[in-house]
């Protein structure tokens, strides 16, 4: 906009200097804005200087791989934690059924299939129930033997303390001579 265009449009001077002084100030607005941007493109550019040379597609599978080792790493993480509560489980049950040593006892467990159980606190202990009444000898013996029959003392009948030793052993088991 030019002061000449104004005049020869019938301004007076008074008019034509308002107009100039709001027009310069949507100017300076203008001119601030658009001083801004291209100091926003000069930054942008700046920062995509230290892109070039970048393999895009490189960095795109080091995410996906990295992803890929952290899900992993969950999974191992989650199966030791299920690992460890398992074997608490079994040792649990081999203390409380009286297992002799819980490594003799695993042979007949199916660890698998109690592993994948839904319900593996029931599961375990029916498998140790089934054990022990197959494998009895793999616990201790819950039931205190009882002696009925006295062991005969001295007799002087017979020669020799062998003979006596052995003969309390028979009375003991039951095989009387």
């Amino acid at each position: 906009m030019k002061t000449e265009d104004l005049q020869a449009k019938g301004l007076t001077d008074e008019q034509i200097t308002f107009v100039m002084a709001e027009n310069g100030k949507d100017v300076k607005r203008e001119k601030d804005r658009a001083d801004g941007y291209k100091s926003q493109l000069d930054t942008a550019k700046e920062s995509l200087k230290s892109f070039e040379g970048v393999d895009v597609a490189k960095l795109q599978s080091e995410i996906t791989r990295l992803n890929n080792d952290l899900a992993n790493k969950d999974a191992e993480h989650a199966k030791a934690l299920a690992d460890r509560d398992f074997n608490d489980m079994i040792s649990k049950y081999a203390a409380e059924y009286k297992a002799h040593d819980v490594k003799a006892v695993l042979p007949f467990l199916d660890a698998e299939k109690l592993k994948a159980s839904k319900n593996q606190e029931a599961d375990v202990k029916a498998a140790f129930e089934a054990v022990k009444k197959e494998k009895a000898y793999l616990f201790a013996d819950t039931k205190v033997p009882r002696v009925i029959s006295s062991t005969p003392g001295a007799d002087p009948k017979t020669d020799a303390p062998k003979t006596q030793a052995n003969e309390a052993l028979r009375s003991l088991f039951g095989h009387n001579a």
